[in-house]
């Protein structure tokens, strides 16, 4: 139906034409033009049904577009599938993360507690020997020198980690107190020795009778065998802490 207006509008515009040639003075010009109209006439007629292919050929690289994208789509599909192994790998990694923060939660909690179990035990002790009269420095330097009788002031300040100065305002006070006595060294007059006295003796048998009773109420809930794993993991922690030390020694298990 669009051919046939087409084809009608053509010719009502070729007939003006022709009208107004008609009129031109050359027989020879009207052909010329006559022929020059018929042709343009025909080229319009015609040259709207060429558009159509147009039209298919616009279709056609809509379904190659349409064609592509699932070419793409299932080329992304692998990729997918692929990344599977990933994300178990992540959630592997995450797991491990996981763990390792339990553990270093674990480390810092053990710190604290053995940091708070070892100041708690100083104050109960020194409130246990309160009737004795003697304070916790004095008592670690009767104790050392019970088990190490005479050794030199310099070599006791570095087995109970003080300073020389305090050590020896320590010292004066346990010899007013007629417990110790210093005495110099045979063979360096300048160094000196420390020695218990026959009273710090008796003193000593006192602390290592209330010391027992008080050992016996704080380890009551803990069994024998589980006081000596508690001792070989303690002495574990004591020597891999002595390492980062080298010039300190771990000691005995008396210490």
């Amino acid at each position: 139906m669009a051919l046939i207006l087409r084809m009608a509008s053509e010719g009502l515009v070729f007939r003006r034409r022709l009208k107004a040639v008609r009129s031109a003075p050359s027989e020879e010009l009207y052909v010329v033009w006559n022929h020059i109209t018929i042709s343009l006439a025909f080229a319009r007629i015609f040259r709207f049904p060429r558009c159509k292919p147009e039209k298919k050929s616009m279709a056609t690289r809509i379904r190659k577009t349409a064609a592509s994208g699932k070419v793409v789509k299932a080329k992304q599909a692998p990729r997918a599938r692929s990344s599977t192994p990933v994300k178990a790998s992540a959630d592997e990694n995450s797991g491990a993360q996981v763990a390792d923060s339990d553990a270093s939660r674990q480390a810092i909690r053990l710190s604290f507690l053995i940091h708070d179990v070892s100041r708690m035990r100083r104050a109960a002790y020194d409130q246990f020997m309160k009737p004795l009269g003697i304070t916790r420095a004095q008592w670690w330097v009767l104790a050392h020198l019970s088990r190490h009788d005479g050794m030199m002031q310099t070599q006791l300040a570095d087995v109970l980690d003080v300073g020389k100065a305090s050590l020896g305002d320590v010292i004066e006070n346990l010899e007013s107190r007629g417990w110790v006595e210093r005495r110099s060294d045979p063979a360096d007059k300048r160094a000196k020795r420390v020695y218990l006295t026959r009273p710090a003796q008796t003193l000593i048998k006192r602390m290592t009778v209330m010391e027992h009773d008080f050992n016996s109420q704080i380890l009551a809930d803990i069994s024998t065998a589980e006081r000596a794993e508690l001792l070989r993991n303690l002495q574990k922690i004591k020597l891999a802490i002595s390492q980062f030390n080298p010039s300190s020694s771990p000691g005995s298990e008396e210490d």
